[in-house]
């Protein structure tokens, strides 16, 4: 499992800096303020994943190639930023595949750790949306998972599918491929359609202020 994490992890933090680096360049944000968006957002939840675990090493510390598949997904996104942004809505579908990637990297890693079921969903939704929030409040932006877009909700069906896998005793890879799939699947729809949560605040407008 140990090494399906590690594959998982890097192309995670090469699609998420890729996703950082759109928006900082997006903000005109000059090369240095690219390169750290791009890293905050490849490195955050992994990092607060790590410091949750007593006794493991912040991963990319300990494994430097994590730093150069940032970089590689840093210098693509410059280098190919006007091709990117012919696409639709680009950073909404590399955000989704890091989603995907990171997520279930944050599950296993709980497994590894034997925590409940329930802390390993915890523990991969954590893995998937934080490095997307630290992006976001370092650019000024308020996070996306704060708002009524389906967001975080996506990462715990997704992990709840994967731990639904794995008490099967599906095997590698597949028992990895399904769930990533499962989450950029149904982060995409939820986009297209524009699909959220019901707002705590629908009413208030409507309200007389005069009353």
């Amino acid at each position: 499992m140990e090494l399906a994490v590690n594959y998982i992890s890097f192309i995670g933090s090469f699609v998420l800096a890729i996703s950082g680096a759109l928006t900082a360049m997006h903000k005109r944000f000059d090369p240095f303020g690219v390169l750290i968006i791009a890293f905050a957002t490849a490195v955050g939840g992994g990092t607060i994943r790590d410091i949750l675990l007593t006794g493991k090493s912040v991963f990319w510390l300990e494994q430097t190639s994590y730093i150069y598949f940032i970089l590689a997904g840093t210098i693509f996104a410059i280098a190919f930023k006007s091709r990117l942004y012919n696409i639709s809505r680009p950073l909404l579908f590399f955000d989704a595949i890091g989603l995907g990637l990171y997520t279930i990297t944050g599950v296993q890693i709980g497994l590894e750790y034997d925590l409940e079921s329930i802390n390993c969903i915890i523990l991969g939704t954590i893995t998937g949306v934080f490095g997307g929030i630290l992006r976001d409040i370092l650019v000024n932006e308020v996070p996306v998972i704060f708002k009524k877009e389906v967001y975080a909700t996506v990462c715990i069906l997704g992990a709840s599918l994967y731990l639904v896998l794995f008490r099967l005793n599906v095997v590698d890879p597949i028992l990895q491929i399904i769930p990533v799939l499962f989450i950029i699947a149904l982060r995409l729809i939820v986009i297209h359609f524009n699909i959220s949560l019901p707002s705590l605040y629908a009413n208030e407008g409507r309200k007389n202020p005069a009353n």
